[in-house]
């Protein structure tokens, strides 16, 4: 057996067990072949694991056949690193080429499928060019292109076990650095310096990286979570929230921290409280045969919103940041042990000021496990 590619990443099993999983869920759906190109899959069939996707120059294909293993067809530059992998067929060019990107390569690699599946619903992508991707059906005119998002979204969904070791690890990296905010954060710091300083503090506790941190502050709660930091300082009756996406070996956390700035009004106090008990609702909920819109409805209640008032209230969490199914009043998917999930409310303070709770679980047979360290019920005060 090969080693994994990155000290901590998955040995060879665990990346046969999803090949064979795979391949029942496309003889049911009489699919000859899956083509992936987009990161967080080629990376859940092959282990690849690099931060080279940074470069939209370079595409990277990796097709799933029916039997057999996985074909990668990749630029050079990455050839080293697949053939690390469990992968042993590894087709190559110099990248990126003036007039052939690969396609020639993964049009032979492909000839003889008659049915391939592709990502094409919600939230997916082509990570290749279009004109290159018409090229490559121009050239199999005898192939039928079908839509597994469902397929490959079912796969993805319920975790193994050594998936949520690795979600369980980096969320309490995040749990311990959060820990150390009344240390960190005071009255007076630049926003701006509040993010280094947190983001330096993720990757001090053993994060790899921290490719995701919103937040805000504002008087009793904040407005724009999603703007990047300004200098503004932190001011006494400020509430302060990070939200963070910190990775380690390809996994994310998702969880947010609450911190007034000086004693917390009464209106966060109450918003606070309110939003602890939505979460409380949302955990008592989050069994295996509940579906998303019942964990939603359960938090909704709570906050006392009502559909179409909010849009979700968590998401599913893994290797990337958000994942489906969503925590959402139209959300029907049906949770099962092994799914990571965030659960995510949210409020309106006053105004135009919202306060957000977050925390990430695994659904098992009977309540949920908290990966994160829970909020304390009481508004933590700097």
């Amino acid at each position: 057996m090969t080693e994994p590619a990155f000290a901590g990443d998955f040995p060879d099993a665990e990346f046969t067990v999803r090949l064979e999983r795979a391949q029942r869920s496309m003889a049911a759906e009489k699919l000859d072949a899956l083509l992936i190109t987009t990161e967080a899959e080629l990376r859940y069939f092959s282990g690849f694991r690099t931060l080279f996707w940074q470069s939209p120059t370079r595409p990277w294909f990796l097709i799933v056949p029916a039997a057999g293993k996985p074909i990668a067809v990749v630029p050079e530059i990455g050839a080293a690193l697949m053939r690390a992998t469990w992968i042993d067929d590894v087709r190559t060019w110099a990248a990126p080429h003036a007039s052939d990107d690969g396609v020639s390569l993964l049009t032979a690699a492909m000839a003889g499928y008659a049915r391939v599946g592709m990502s094409m619903g919600r939230a997916s992508a082509l990570r290749m060019p279009l004109t290159d991707f018409q090229r490559v059906r121009d050239a199999l005119p005898g192939t039928q292109w079908s839509d597994a998002s469902v397929l490959l979204r079912n796969l993805r969904m319920v975790k193994s076990e050594a998936e949520i070791d690795k979600i369980r690890a980096i969320c309490a990296i995040g749990s311990a650095a959060f820990e150390r905010g009344t240390e960190l954060f005071h009255e007076g710091q630049p926003l701006d310096e509040v993010f280094r300083a947190f983001k330096i503090e993720l990757l001090r506790q053993g994060a790899e990286d921290v490719p995701y941190l919103v937040g805000g502050a504002g008087s009793g709660g904040y407005a724009d979570v999603i703007s990047p930091p300004s200098a503004r300082p932190l001011q006494r009756g400020d509430v302060l929230m990070l939200d963070t996406g910190a990775t380690r070996h390809g996994y994310f956390c998702d969880f947010d921290r609450n911190f007034a700035i000086g004693p917390p009004s009464e209106a966060a106090t109450t918003a606070n409280d309110v939003l602890w008990r939505a979460t409380e609702a949302g955990l008592a909920v989050a069994r295996p045969g509940a579906t998303c819109a019942d964990v939603y409805r359960a938090m909704a209640n709570v906050i006392g919103q009502g559909d179409g008032d909010v849009g979700r209230l968590g998401h599913a969490l893994g290797s990337e940041l958000t994942e489906e199914p969503s925590l959402i009043s139209w959300d029907q998917t049906v949770l099962q042990a092994g799914m990571v999930m965030t659960l995510e409310p949210s409020m309106v303070v006053a105004g135009d000021a919202i306060m957000v709770h977050e925390e990430n679980i695994v659904v098992r047979d009977g309540a949920p496990e908290l990966l994160t360290k829970r909020a304390a019920p009481e508004l933590v005060a700097i």
